[in-house]
């Protein structure tokens, strides 16, 4: 999953309200006291945030999964890649995730190549030895992951950072079902937008323009995993032909990992997962 290739079932809450009723006395009795309220051991469940903007959306996607949502995650990546030329090119990737903003991509175990973002900065290893470091963040980390685990105003703002309009908001449909659009109006196809779907509330597809020409990557093929879930399958189509496959393997959910493994100078030293 690379900063430019990287760029889901339950239902809303029943809420359900007590009522109680005190019936009058005839002139003559005394009135009974009413017997005090139970005693509330936890906190009674709000209502479901209306979504009807980019900033809603945001909230309900991190109402309805912070408390119960994944904090790390592993898996194995088989990675095809088409050639300009026509070709492919196939390839396994081992990916660590650390929630929120940590991801580790090894592209090449043996060599000790790969890529780490680690919040907001970038780092590439080559041979074991850090060869290009950047600021800059993966929208796919942020979308498909981050905004599920943490705070909702961190994710406003580095939506906005990455160049989302959140005031841009509409409803449509992808694949046969209720999407909802942000950072585009209806009609409009070009806009940088990210396609949420409505029921689950799993991030599904990113249009953007790049350097390639229009992007349009999506996830789908989703698995759950405790009350989390993952997209076990990634496309991206440049200008319409698709040009990358993801598909994920071994999928592990709240693995430990050593805080080591997303250390950029302790790339090449740190125990890994995949080598166990």
């Amino acid at each position: 999953m690379t900063d430019s290739r990287r760029c889901s079932l339950s239902t809303p809450r029943l809420i359900v309200v007590g009522l109680i009723f005190f019936g009058a006395a005839c002139h003559r009795q005394h009135p009974t006291a009413a017997p005090p309220p139970p005693a509330r051991t936890t906190p009674a469940p709000s209502a479901p945030v209306a979504v009807t903007s980019g900033p809603t959306l945001v909230r309900a996607i991190h109402d309805r999964y912070a408390s119960d949502w994944y904090r790390t995650l592993t898996f194995t990546q088989k990675t095809t890649v088409r050639l300009p030329s026509g070709g492919e090119i196939v390839q396994t990737y081992y990916e660590a995730l650390s929630l929120p903003g940590r991801l580790r991509i090894d592209t090449d175990l043996q060599s000790r190549g790969g890529v780490l973002f680690a919040r907001d900065s970038v780092f590439t290893f080559s041979g074991g030895k850090l060869v290009r470091a950047d600021s800059g963040l993966n929208e796919l980390l942020v979308l498909g992951f981050d905004v599920y685990a943490q705070p909702v105003p961190r994710s406003e703002g580095v939506l906005r950072r990455l160049g989302f309009d959140l005031t841009k908001f509409h409803e449509a449909t992808w694949q046969g079902k209720p999407v909802y659009v942000v950072g585009a109006l209806r009609g409009d196809t070009t806009s940088k937008q990210f396609w949420i779907d409505r029921d689950r509330l799993l991030f599904v597809r990113l249009i953007a323009k790049t350097a390639r020409g229009r992007t349009d990557t999506r996830f789908s093929q989703y698995v759950q995993y405790g009350e989390g879930w993952v997209a076990t399958v990634v496309e991206q189509y440049v200008n319409g032909r698709r040009a990358l496959l993801e598909q994920y393997s071994g999928v592990r959910v709240n693995a430990s990992l050593p805080d080591a493994l997303f250390d950029p100078k302790q790339w090449a030293t740190a125990p890994h997962w995949a080598r166990k």
